[in-house]
């Protein structure tokens, strides 16, 4: 039984399904403006953290991250920014 009161199957794909659906998390999320390649049409920024499409326009937080990574958010977006700021001063040079 599930916390809502529906019941579910014991086979893997409900199993899966159900793990994707507990195991998410509502208190940091991630992944608004996901860093990676051009191509991808999920993608917002470059891996130098360049918006896609517009110039001067950097986002350095936790919002680049593609995925929601399994502990908590502050340090990755702490790197992030720390990278995010190495990487302002080397293209401003």
């Amino acid at each position: 039984m599930i916390g809502t009161g529906q019941t579910m199957g014991d086979s893997d794909d409900d199993l899966v399904r159900a793990a994707g659906d507990i195991g998410t998390t509502i208190f940091h999320p991630v992944g608004i403006a996901k860093m990676g390649r051009p191509s991808d049409p999920l993608a917002v920024v470059d891996e130098r953290l360049k918006l896609h499409g517009l110039r001067g326009i950097r986002v350095v937080d936790a919002s680049v991250m593609p995925t929601n990574p399994s502990g908590n958010t502050n340090t990755p977006t702490a790197m992030i920014a720390m990278k995010g700021s190495e990487m302002i001063l080397e293209d401003y040079r």
